[in-house]
């Protein structure tokens, strides 16, 4: 049963990271991220790392999110620049539908995870992973960090509008 959870986990996370990379709208490629994002909290539940599981969710999946509210609220979409989606709510319905087995599984799960503790003490825990990611991952760590405020400072500079110089 642990495996079955496990396998729809892994293919609902690899179906997100395939269709983050295949839409074409910004907006449905990050709604696929945030999808992944929850696949991956599942496994990290699966693993018993509580404290992965949590950071996951809040910081990962909550990030996304709030950084699609500021992308709708910097891009100033009007209604009139929005496709026409006259099968929302059949799309919506049909989803809903697929979603209640897998629910289902996650809710019948939850008795057997006491005994599905086949890991070490300790993993996933806050301690272990500041000490991994603070000794044998300093430099990727750093190395992120200043990548991603370089990509901050880069998309800051791209979003900035043209004001037109005026000739001397």
């Amino acid at each position: 049963m642990i495996d079955l959870l496990f396998f729809t986990l892994a293919l609902i996370a690899i179906a997100g990271a395939v269709g983050m990379i295949s839409m074409m709208q910004p907006m449905y490629a990050a709604i696929s991220f945030v999808v992944t994002l929850l696949a991956l909290a599942g496994i990290y539940a699966l693993l018993g790392s509580s404290f992965l599981f949590a950071i996951q969710i809040i910081v990962y999946a909550g990030a996304i999110i709030s950084l699609i509210l500021f992308i709708i609220m910097f891009l100033n979409i009007k209604p009139e620049n929005l496709p026409d989606e006259p099968h929302k709510n059949r799309l919506l319905i049909i989803s809903a539908v697929l979603v209640m087995p897998f629910a289902y599984l996650m809710i019948s799960m939850l008795e057997y995870l006491p005994e599905m503790q086949h890991i070490p003490e300790g993993f996933g825990g806050v301690k272990s992973v500041g000490l991994t990611l603070f000794s044998d991952y300093l430099l990727p760590f750093e190395t992120i960090s200043i990548l991603l405020l370089i990509s901050l400072v880069g998309a800051i500079v791209l979003a900035q509008k043209a004001v037109p110089r005026e000739p001397k």
